[in-house]
């Protein structure tokens, strides 16, 4: 089959909830996206922050040194804090959106940076093969399903990072990849099985960069993207054959249900 759409960005953090990266290649693998959501924010009991409190988390700056085992953090205020990446002590359950998983304390000195945040908070690296986005490893949504939810919302043009989504994709008519549940589809190097539709919360009406509320997306989404009783954009997908995905990639459909 011939390419239907090119890969147009990428999507990822170390720290879940941090400011986003944009890589211009990310190397997917069975398990996610290597260095992606590595590391999560939470509380001894394993509770996290949710919905807009995680806001202020936004606009850190987390980068992981995979092969010295370091992590930095820069805060808005202009602090940066380095530390050993390795995880220390007793695995503990942190409870995620969709599931629990099992993680582990690295250097207190990132629950310093975060102290104005949520004086509760430290850093937990979460034991692999698990990590700290959904459930499914990949998520992908179309840049014309973005301004599609814009155009009928009556909104300016919409920034796609506010959907956090691990690739964004051009080429495609608005919603186009609902359409692929089930189907077995190539992007880039690597082969994936999509699903189902990706749930919207309070999360997208935050600036990416800033973590101010500004813009109103699940005003939007609710004109016509209510679907099984909840706001949607985007699929999920899992990896059936891992590879490398870089920029301009072709995407193509092997094989629907």
């Amino acid at each position: 089959m011939a390419p239907i759409a090119t890969v147009a960005g990428f999507n990822l953090t170390p720290v879940k909830s941090t400011a986003l990266q944009h890589p211009q290649t990310i190397d997917l693998r069975v398990d996610g996206a290597v260095g992606d959501r590595r590391f999560v924010f939470a509380r001894d009991d394993g509770s996290r922050l949710h919905g807009i409190s995680k806001a202020p988390l936004m606009p850190i700056i987390s980068t992981w040194d995979r092969d010295r085992e370091r992590l930095r953090l820069r805060v808005p205020q202009g602090t940066e804090v380095e530390g050993d990446a390795r995880p220390t002590g007793p695995p503990t359950a942190i409870d995620l959106y969709d599931r629990p998983v099992m993680g582990q304390l690295v250097d207190p000195a990132f629950a310093e940076a975060v102290h104005e945040v949520d004086p509760t908070l430290a850093l937990f690296r979460i034991v692999e093969p698990e990590y700290a986005g959904g459930g499914h490893r990949a998520s992908i949504v179309s840049l014309a399903s973005v301004a599609e939810v814009a155009r009928t919302g009556g909104g300016d043009e919409l920034d796609p990072r506010r959907f956090r989504m691990l690739v964004e994709l051009d080429g495609l008519d608005p919603f186009e990849e609902d359409t692929w549940s089930g189907a077995v589809v190539r992007v880039g190097a690597a082969t994936l099985r999509f699903g189902g539709r990706v749930p919207r919360c309070v999360m997208t009406t935050l600036h990416p960069d800033t973590g101010v509320q500004d813009v109103d997306t699940l005003a939007m989404l609710a004109v016509d993207r209510t679907i099984d009783g909840k706001l949607r954009l985007g699929v999920y997908g899992d990896v059936l054959e891992p590879g490398v995905i870089g920029l301009g990639d072709p995407v193509e459909v092997l094989a629907t249900v």
